[in-house]
């Protein structure tokens, strides 16, 4: 079994490798690209809250939740977006899907472990520009930044757990550009391709307790220290033929190795609490902070462009109406909502890029034990129209699977 998962693991690291787009927003022309990640479907549903901690679910947001299970946890998301790019003038629309994470999670007693792939940020975008001389520059980016992770959690006592990740970050991100002169024969192109690469670790903190006969508090932090990604990066000069069908017919071509680089990624400490009912309704709010640092266009130099310290806000919940009801299915099924703010840290002409979300979705019970089928949808926008910028509305849909199964089982004989 455990080799199995291994195999589809290694599989499915290898597609992302060299398929790592998931979206289409303008924004992913900046810096590293849109965050992909956003916690599991069942975090996503409720605004990205991961303050909330069971025996039953995989939390990738934060390892001390590790420490909670007592059944071996198998998770796989992926989801679908549509969306309309705006500004004060024109707009387009499109659509793309991704997988969003794998992962699996096996308790031990007080100690749980967990491994697991995901794809942690996004480059996708084709803009196209012309001035008043008839000069025409287009834009194309592809790439992303993935994560390999093991987790492991530990249940000090029967309030507190603690956890630590272990990351490997990978990635390519391939930067294109084309200039088309109307007194010129050839168009000169240009590809610069950076392969990342960085190990960076997260350390996790989950407290519960009962405030009364019938509330449970929780309390969850998560710490990520800056840490540096190195960038291997390789730039290739080009004069070409442009079809008209879009083919670009190389005439001559130059390649140069880049000096290897250090992008220092931002801290960022999260800190989150809730009260609920245990198995029927829970209610959380989450700040994140992220420090910027010494974060900058280190790979590609943009002009106009800023990087400052953000803030996002989290606040979502759940409901369950019956979970132990032996007769009616939607009793036991699990009804999510939740809302997001962040600032994305981007600043351009001085404008601060934010996105906000509005979610829900539902938990539905399938198969033995304790395993579920989550389904989530999200609104939410991203820029603005103003000062010369897009906006960009979103809709999501996510689909996850979260199947149990008990390991370690002790054999009777009679």
């Amino acid at each position: 079994m455990i080799k199995k998962i291994l195999v589809v693991m290694l599989v499915l690291v290898a597609v992302m490798s060299n398929a790592q787009e998931g979206t289409s927003s303008p924004y992913s022309f900046y810096g590293l690209g849109i965050q992909k990640f956003k916690g599991t479907v069942e975090n996503r549903s409720m605004g990205g809250l991961s303050v909330f901690t069971d025996s039953i679910h995989l939390n990738l947001q934060n390892p001390a939740s590790y420490g909670e299970l007592r059944l071996t946890t198998y998770t796989v998301g992926s989801s679908y977006s549509n969306f309309e790019i705006s500004n004060q003038t024109e707009s387009s629309s499109g659509d793309n899907a991704s997988l969003d994470y794998l992962a699996i999670g096996v308790p031990a007693g007080k100690f749980g472990f967990g491994f697991g792939v995901i794809p942690q940020t996004s480059v996708g975008y084709k803009l196209r520009s012309i001035d008043d001389n008839d000069i025409e520059q287009q834009f194309t980016g592809t790439g992303g930044l993935n994560k390999v992770f093991l987790s492991a959690g530990f249940k000090v006592n029967k309030n507190l757990s603690v956890g630590l990740d272990f990351n490997y970050n990978f990635g390519n991100i391939e930067e294109k550009s084309i200039l088309s002169r109307p007194d010129v024969q050839f168009d000169t192109r240009e590809i610069t391709s950076s392969n990342l690469s960085s190990f960076n670790l997260s350390l996790g903190l989950v407290y519960k307790t009962m405030i009364s006969d019938k509330l449970e508090w929780h309390a969850s932090v998560v710490s990520t220290p800056s840490f540096s990604l190195t960038a291997d990066s390789s730039r290739e000069l080009s004069t070409i033929l442009l079809g008209t069908n879009g083919e670009e017919v190389v005439i001559d071509r130059q390649e140069t190795e880049l000096e290897d680089s250090n992008i220092d990624l931002p801290a960022e400490l999260k800190v989150g609490t809730g009260i609920g009912m245990p198995k029927k309704w829970f209610v959380g709010a989450e700040y994140i902070y992220l420090d910027s640092g010494d974060y900058s266009e280190a790979l590609f130099t943009r002009e106009d462009v800023e990087y400052s310290n953000a803030s996002k806000f989290r606040l979502g919940g759940f409901y369950i109406p019956n979970y132990n009801s032996l007769t009616k299915y939607f009793s036991r099924v699990v009804y999510r909502a939740g809302f997001r703010y962040e600032e994305t840290g981007l600043n351009i002409n001085n404008e601060s890029i934010d996105e906000f979300g509005i979610s829900f979705g539902v938990g539905l019970p399938v198969g033995r034990l304790f395993s579920n089928a989550n389904i989530g949808f999200e609104y939410g926008q991203r820029g603005t129209k103003d000062f010369g910028l897009v906006r960009e509305d979103f809709f999501n849909v996510s689909i996850s699977l979260s199947l149990n199964d008990k390991w370690f089982r002790k054999i009777k004989f009679n």
